[in-house]
């Protein structure tokens, strides 16, 4: 294996002096010893001071800018380590830790990560050249940093050499989640992907659609404004303008760029919302001109300075207009705020920027707490005057709240969450190894290190009460969701008209088209019961041609009213084959309308027979009469049936049933017939309904007929059978669901076409086949005659009471008259006035039931 020794030649400064440091050690912003070392990466310092434009030596020059929201960052790292410590999570095992102040430069984060990689405990610092970095030892085991990511990226391809771990806070650039390029990469914050698409979607529903957009000339910068201008295009939010910023304040044209950029936001007056990525300082300097200027729009804010107090705490911001931010999540400060109260006490030797800070914080004692941050900004520590000890204390202790009132919450609350990702991944590794050995495990296995095991496709990460993201639970998407990644945040919805999803599915299935199909067992079962229904139809046809001359026959209305009943029934059994098969539109039409048009005028021709027989043996001559005026056959049937033809007219050109997907099902589309209007569905039924209760009376005042032709009981029969079944159907048919709602009205019309069917003709077959001598002219005429005289009988009776009333004939008791004689003549003349009333009576039966008619009948 080639082995490369290089001799790491480190480049420095002190932050007194621009002098190259003498040792490595003199680049270390802040350390702590430990058992297991954490490094760093802030940008403590806004920039880098040069007196030349451009390096002419490779060295690193001093920095100038303390900025105290980064300083913040360096002190929640700080904190977040003291906390594993002082807590059980890693007993026994110290966490120590070396941070690097970047100055916001590339090269000087890259200087900082060739130490991260140089080897342990080495005489020299060295990194080592190999071929497998798999048991290679460097000076740390993960890397705590950078907040930009244009030099995240830097570093990480760096890093990636020997997989040590990264964990940015800040860097939310989304190609940093490309795991081929960036392996070894890990953060606490989400991408940008998810920012711009919030921004974009915050612009459209708020009716914006044009805007401007500013961006860092970087990575980030760059990107963002690439993935922003995707989703605004899919939102139709056009953008005016695009001006982009250089990314570091030690370029030079920085001033001009920014004057450039306002006059274009000038200029371009109709564009009343700006989004802005780009860095605290970079928005710093835009807004103090933009004031100047009195610009005054809406700025979307990006989360890298959104919640920023250097931009809150602007003389005047109020006039720049609105801001609207995003930002991160916050967690639980508390620990934080106490810290900070403290940070007077806290040992201050092997901490440069917090030794600054005390100076800086000296040197401008006698700021107002507005400018204190500028204030500190501006200062040098080259240019400050020695003070003694008492006086920084007593200055820092005043100014206890100061670094809270700087403080943003969403930052220091990834940065907890970065360290306690490392510290978890570290006690996993230390179960089954003695971690006070430095050499314990490599900074590489910290990777296959999680506090939870991985989320399989098909599920997603539900975060645990514990307020760290690292540690969650897998638990299975839900049914109609998936997930096709491992650890996905969350499940992702299929499109419930078309797809499913089972539970923990990795894709989403299409829906089966169902309806009541030719081949399903229901479906023929009910087509069997039709064709056989048919056959009766059929059959009852024959039957009664073949016996067109017989009294039976003949009582029915003759041929043709029975021929055009039995094909109205046939009607009704053909019907039912259209609710069967894939649903069309000339399906869907059809079979109401051929259901509905045919069974009423099958109910039309019934009420007809059933009013005829009423007729013809009807003894009063009130209701002869109301009968006799109100029987008009034809007139009738086709006035009936005209009116359901009319409503289903109305019914086809106005609110047509249709073809309809019923999607609401999870795994299943149910084409079915959208009946178009539930009124009109109902006006049709309602409408048979009110001819068959007309008939039901008719028929039912004619139950007592002769035996074996009345036809009248047997219709009453088979209309009750008809309302229960249309009864039981509505309150079924409202709670069925499915590809089988069809076969519930195809079961209802089987049934009451059935009914009807067999309590109209087959008694009547059964006498003409099983009674034939009951089928002649003589024994009708025999049976008529026993009716009609039992008839006279009782109407006969009925005028003997109702004579012997008007005549006041008296009925006294023999005794009382004391004379037997004279009870005897009574009864005489009794017995002679009911023999003369019956002979009227019989002489009235024989005009009210001519010849005529009985052979009518």
């Amino acid at each position: 294996m080639a082995l490369l020794i290089i001799p790491m030649t480190c480049f420095g400064s002190t932050l007194a002096t621009s002098q190259p440091c003498q040792t490595p050690d003199d680049f270390v912003a802040a350390t702590s010893p430990g058992h297991i070392m954490i490094g760093g990466l802030f940008a403590i310092h806004e920039k880098m001071l040069s007196s030349e434009d451009y390096p002419r030596r490779p060295e690193i020059q001093k920095c100038v800018g303390f900025e105290i929201s980064i300083f913040l960052q360096t002190l929640a790292m700080i904190h977040s380590i003291e906390m594993i410590n002082n807590s059980p999570l890693l007993s026994g095992v110290k966490l120590g830790y070396e941070i690097y102040d970047t100055c916001t430069e590339v090269t000087v984060a890259m200087a900082a990560t060739l130490r991260f990689l140089s080897k342990l405990n080495c005489s020299r610092e060295v990194v080592e050249f190999k071929c497998d970095y798999s048991s290679y030892m460097p000076r740390v085991k993960a890397v705590i940093g950078a907040g930009y990511s244009e030099i995240t990226m830097a570093v990480s391809r760096m890093l990636n050499l020997q997989l040590m771990p990264q964990v940015s806070f800040e860097s939310t650039a989304e190609i940093l989640s490309d795991k081929i390029r960036f392996p070894s990469f890990l953060r606490t914050v989400p991408s940008d992907f998810y920012q711009t698409k919030a921004m974009a979607h915050l612009i459209q529903k708020s009716g914006w659609n044009w805007i401007g957009i500013i961006a860092t000339d970087d990575d980030y910068g760059r990107l963002a404004l690439n993935t922003f201008a995707v989703q605004t295009a899919a939102n139709n939010v056009c953008i005016a303008f695009k001006e982009v910023l250089p990314a570091f304040l030690s370029d030079d044209t920085i001033e001009v760029r920014i004057n450039e950029t306002l006059e274009k936001i000038i200029a371009e007056a109709q564009v009343n919302v700006i989004v802005v990525f780009l860095r605290q300082f970079h928005v710093f300097n835009l807004f103090s001109k933009a004031i100047e200027r009195n610009i005054n729009k809406i700025w979307i804010a990006s989360d890298n300075w959104s919640t920023a107090t250097k931009i809150t705490s602007i003389p005047n911001v109020k006039r720049i207009g609105k801001v609207v931010g995003f930002t991160f999540r916050r967690g639980n400060m508390s620990s934080f705020h106490s810290f900070l109260q403290n940070l007077h006490l806290f040992p201050r030797e092997n901490n440069k920027p917090l030794h600054e800070y005390a100076m800086l914080l000296s040197a401008c004692a006698y700021v107002k707490d507005s400018d204190l941050s500028q204030c500190i900004s501006n200062h040098s520590r080259g240019t400050l005057a020695y003070k003694a000890n008492e006086v920084i204390e007593r200055n820092f202790s005043l100014r206890n709240d100061f670094l809270w009132d700087y403080t943003e919450p969403g930052l220091v609350h990834s940065i907890q969450l970065a360290v306690l990702a490392l510290g978890y991944a570290i006690r996993d590794l230390c179960q089954a190894r003695d971690c006070q050995n430095p050499n314990a495990f490599q900074p590489w296995e910290q990777i296959q290190s999680k506090c939870s095991t991985e989320c399989s496709p098909g599920q997603m990460k539900k975060t645990t009460r514990s307020q760290h993201i690292c540690c969650y639970e897998c638990v299975n998407c839900p049914e109609n969701h998936y997930s096709n990644q491992t650890d996905m945040d969350h499940c992702l919805l299929c499109n419930n008209e078309t797809h499913w999803a089972p539970v923990r599915s990795t894709r989403c299935f299409e829906k089966e088209v169902e309806y009541l199909n030719w081949n399903d067992s229901l479906a023929i079962l009910l087509l069997a019961l039709s064709l056989l229904g048919i056959m009766f139809v059929l059959a009852i046809g024959i039957i009664f041609t073949r016996n067109l001359d017989t009294p039976i026959v003949k009582s029915s209305g003759g041929l043709l009213v029975c021929y055009v009943i039995l094909l109205c029934h046939f009607l009704n059994f053909a019907s039912t084959g259209f609710f069967i098969g894939e649903p069309q539109d000339f399906t869907c039409k059809t079979r109401q309308t051929l259901f509905g048009v045919s069974f009423t005028l099958c109910i039309s021709c019934i009420l007809m027979k059933s009013l005829k027989i009423l007729l013809a043996f009807s003894f009063d001559p009130k209701l002869q009469n109301f009968l006799k005026g109100l029987y008009k056959p034809i007139p009738i049937i086709f006035t009936c049936t005209g009116i359901q033809v009319v409503i289903c007219t109305i019914w086809l050109i106005f609110a047509a049933p249709a073809v309809e997907e019923n999607v609401s099902l999870p795994r299943v589309i149910i084409l079915e017939c959208e009946e178009g209007s539930v009124l009109a569905f109902g006006t049709m039924l309602g409408y048979i309904a009110i001819l068959a209760f007309i008939c039901f009376i008719f028929a039912f005042k004619g139950r007592k007929l002769p035996e074996h032709y009345n036809e009248a009981k047997f219709i009453t029969f088979g209309l009750l059978i008809y309302f229960i079944a249309w009864v039981v159907f509505i309150p079924v048919y409202a709670t069925t669901f499915g590809k089988y709602l069809p076969a519930v009205e195809i079961i209802v019309i089987l049934i009451s076409n059935y009914g009807i069917l067999c309590c109209t003709f087959f008694p009547k077959c059964y006498v003409i086949l099983c009674k034939q001598e009951t089928n002649t002219k003589s024994a009708f005429l025999k049976m008529i005659y026993s009716y009609s005289s039992h008839a006279a009988s009782s109407l006969a009776i009925s005028h003997v009471s109702l004579d012997s009333t008007n005549s006041n004939i008296t009925m006294t008791d023999p005794s009382s008259s004391g004379s037997s004689a004279a009870w005897q003549e009574s009864k005489d003349l009794r017995a002679r006035a009911f023999a003369h009333i019956c002979r009227e009576n019989a002489t009235r039966v024989s005009k009210i039931l001519p010849r005529k008619r009985i052979s009518s009948i």
